[in-house]
């Protein structure tokens, strides 16, 4: 195609999408933070996949204080299939959790249920592979609802409080909105609209990307 009618094209496009106002900018936008499949893991399960009183390393901290990404992964052996390499997420859990996409349970042979993090009652169980050893999981495995993380003054500014659920707005050429989005606020929070890779990849958003509330 001429490169004179792709500037065209792209000119026209970028004209007709809706821009933000001053007002949306400063007061709305949301970053973005799009969760890869990861597991948090117990004391215990990582004894037993990294060996007896093994430690997580730190690769790189995550925007949430405290939360960080470990050089270590595991493996996912699922009735259907093995997923490798799957990011471990410091720091220390009270319970072994799994998030993955809807698309990675197809994969794995399993059904994630859409949960709020830490709700892993009659969730499915999988079988986690680590360089020492292996673990059996009852339950565990869920597809994480999409949430926002915010302190206290981020929620008194966007006039929401924690537990809300509210809709968010995605502009650009595949613009929408995702409803039922659930605030989380705490003083340890840094403002971030999470969602994994499915819906991510849908409306073509990628980290750091600003979405706004809708009031």
């Amino acid at each position: 195609m001429d490169q004179k009618i792709i500037e065209q094209i792209v000119s026209q496009v970028l004209a007709s999408m809706p821009a933000l106002t001053q007002d949306e900018k400063a007061d709305n936008g949301i970053p973005v933070g799009v969760s890869n499949r990861h597991i948090h893991l117990s004391a215990e399960h990582i004894d037993i996949l990294f060996g007896s009183g093994y430690s997580l390393t730190k690769d790189k901290d995550l925007k949430q204080t405290g939360e960080y990404a470990a050089k270590e992964t595991v493996t996912l052996v699922g009735p259907k299939g093995v997923m490798r390499n799957v990011r471990v997420l410091g720091p220390v859990r009270a319970f072994t959790q799994i998030e993955i996409a809807r698309t990675d349970g197809f994969s794995l042979g399993v059904v994630p249920p859409l949960r709020d993090s830490g709700k892993i009652a009659g969730s499915p169980g999988i079988v986690v592979v680590g360089p020492k050893g292996a673990v059996t999981l009852t339950e565990g495995v869920i597809c994480a609802a999409r949430h926002i993380h915010m302190e206290e003054a981020d929620a008194q500014k966007l006039e929401v409080k924690d537990g809300d659920r509210v809709t968010v707005k995605v502009h650009g050429a595949r613009g929408g909105t995702f409803d039922n989005v659930l605030v989380r606020v705490n003083p340890s929070f840094r403002l971030e609209f999470h969602i994994d890779t499915d819906e991510a990849n849908a409306a073509e958003l990628k980290n750091g990307d600003m979405v706004t509330l809708c009031k």
